[in-house]
């Protein structure tokens, strides 16, 4: 099993392992993986650098892997500095828990894709990531329960296929009859926080 910190340095297909590791390492509980890198580079951009390492993939599949990740002792692995300068980045990956009360498989295939929403209290987090196929998932979020909800979405940007640090925040109104429609990148993912509206 190998961490983000591996995949700095090697040319190996990291977004394929990252859709692949859900299915296979985490069948036997949690693990760790170091996610959080906010250097992100597309395939063709990516060099293993070693004063300035980056990651394969966009920015919010980094975000998506603390959600879809079971790791209940989870980290930031990036540079400080980095991390103060991207704040809503920052603010998501620390709002979401290291446990959950619940967990709902919502879509995915070993090595493509995986989307999944986890609950602690009355928040749902979710993840999405893809391989470097770029794809449309429709996601039934039926498991809400009664009531109106707010949304706080980060997404790959539109040109998030040439520059992986692209990305997009939105806060949506939702309910458990939605159905929610996301776009992922090449090495893309997309993730969520759901709270109750006010």
């Amino acid at each position: 099993m190998k961490g983000l910190e591996n995949y700095k340095w090697a040319v190996e297909d990291q977004p394929r392992y990252v859709v692949s590791i859900p299915y296979i390492r985490m069948m036997a509980g949690p693990m760790d993986y170091t996610p959080g890198a906010m250097r992100n580079a597309v395939l063709a951009n990516f060099r293993p650098i070693n004063d300035n390492p980056m990651s394969q993939g966009t920015r919010c599949q980094q975000l998506a892997m603390y959600v879809v990740f079971e790791a209940p002792l989870q980290m930031l692995a990036d540079n400080p500095s980095i991390y103060m300068r991207e704040q809503e980045c920052t603010d998501f990956i620390t709002s979401v828990p290291t446990t959950f009360d619940e967990t709902v498989p919502l879509d995915g295939k070993v090595g493509e894709y995986v989307a999944l929403a986890r609950r602690k209290g009355d928040t749902w987090y979710l993840g999405a990531m893809t391989n470097w196929s770029e794809r449309e998932l429709t996601l039934d979020v039926s498991f809400l329960g009664k009531g109106a909800y707010e949304a706080t979405v980060f997404k790959d940007g539109i040109n998030a296929d040439g520059d992986a640090t692209d990305y997009k925040k939105d806060v949506l109104k939702v309910s458990s009859t939605d159905k929610l429609t996301i776009h992922l990148a090449p090495g893309g993912g997309w993730a969520a926080r759901i709270e109750k509206s006010r």
